[in-house]
């Protein structure tokens, strides 16, 4: 009788094992845990960093027990210290991928007051900068020591150039192809016609015995889209929910400001309202010029805007907020029908992130929704669909999630 080699398929034993493996590494272990798994070497690092974070009861160190062994009681917290915080942001970074490294130091902050400890550079250093961390930093902007502002300045220059080389370039494709298409006229100069856009709109016009077309209308945008002018202005609540929206606008408000043809403005309001527009050309500057965490007066902010609108038929007005007012509601809608009669279009976003539908008001967005201005939440990558259809006074692409 002959053998053959062949490789070795998993055996029911070893998925079994595997199986007790992974749900003891869920259940954390503790007497209730009931796999009877130990956990060595790499898996035992990883419970010690989860146990750090997710365990209840006492305050450990960076590492929980930190010996991977079963039976004992094990201890969750950080510890105080910014030495063993920024142990515990390594040792998460070495275990686990970047997407869920990013979930964890979000809890760590929620569940643990990490955000205390990001005001010592020796944790900053260690964290993965992504979007929530910026919104963290941006709301302990008033407390930042000067040892740490900046290495706080360096992880917000590191995230925003992340999201620029993500949106910029789509983004700057989609709103000139709308503002060249806003920009054609029906009475081209000869070389201005664009004959792609005139045979397509005269088809109906084929002469069959001729093999022709007859262009009873030209199209053309050539040098006529270079003098279009469009305003948009940005109005973004920068009230303590709305963190990763504010990062976003002001990434999405540089990109827009770097069009020639477009006037952009950026405002942003809690109780008060400030214009960051002359500092749009960098938008670290940007982020650290506003002030996350206060109350809300959309109704004051919206004043500030009109006063700003110069060509109400060609300008383009896109609210940021949650919509919970503290000011005048009944003036703030008054705002938005006027600023609609006068031909602005008003885009309205409960948000501006990839987070989905946040709370907000449902009462103030039902109330703009009947002024023919619907509230949404906007993910970045929908933005310049938004943006373009905004600008060419199309239907806007809503998300069916509304």
């Amino acid at each position: 009788m002959s053998t053959t080699s062949a490789t070795p398929t998993p055996t029911s034993d070893t998925s079994a094992d595997e199986r007790l493996r992974r749900w003891r590494l869920v259940l954390g272990g503790g007497a209730a845990e009931g796999t009877g798994r130990a956990l060595s070497g790499t898996d035992a690092a990883m419970d010690s960093a989860l146990a750090a974070l997710y365990d209840s009861g006492g305050s450990g160190g960076s590492g929980g027990s930190g010996d991977g062994r079963d039976g004992g009681e094990r201890r969750g917290g950080l510890g105080g210290s910014a030495p063993s915080v920024a142990r515990w942001l390594g040792d998460i970074r070495t275990y686990f991928p970047t997407s869920v490294v990013r979930v964890m130091q979000r809890d760590a902050i929620d569940r643990l007051g990490l955000a205390a400890l990001l005001l010592e550079p020796e944790t900053l250093e260690a964290v993965e900068p992504d979007v929530h961390l910026v919104g963290t930093l941006l709301s302990l902007n008033q407390a930042l020591p000067e040892t740490t502002r900046a290495t706080a300045r360096a992880v917000v220059r590191k995230v925003v150039a992340d999201l620029q080389a993500r949106l910029a370039t789509r983004t700057r494709a989609t709103l000139t192809g709308a503002l060249d298409r806003s920009a054609r006229i029906s009475r081209p100069r000869h070389r201005d016609i664009d004959w792609d856009r005139t045979l397509r709109a005269n088809l109906g016009n084929y002469l069959p015995d001729h093999r022709t077309v007859v262009p009873e209308r030209l199209i053309g945008h050539g040098r006529a889209s270079r003098a279009v002018r469009k305003e948009v202005v940005l109005c973004v609540d920068q009230s303590g929910s709305m963190a990763a929206s504010v990062v976003y606008a002001a990434v999405f408000g540089a990109v827009l400001a770097s069009l020639p043809s477009v006037a952009t403005r950026l405002v942003v309001f809690d109780t008060s309202v400030v214009d960051l527009t002359d500092a749009l050309d960098d938008p670290v500057d940007v982020l650290f010029g506003t002030r996350l965490g206060g109350g809300t007066d959309i109704n004051r902010a919206l004043a500030y805007c009109q006063t700003r609108i110069t060509r109400p038929a060609d300008t383009v007005v896109v609210l940021v907020s949650d919509l919970y007012e503290g000011g005048i509601r009944d003036e703030m809608l008054k705002r938005v029908a006027a600023m609609k009669a006068s031909g602005v279009r008003f885009v309205t976003l409960r948000a501006l992130s990839d987070e989905g539908a946040p709370a907000y008001d449902r009462e103030n967005a039902a109330a703009l929704a009947a002024l023919g201005a619907p509230a949404f939440a906007c993910t970045p990558d929908l933005f310049p669909e938004v943006m373009a259809a905004a600008l060419e006074k199309r239907p806007l692409p809503i998300p069916d999630t509304v």
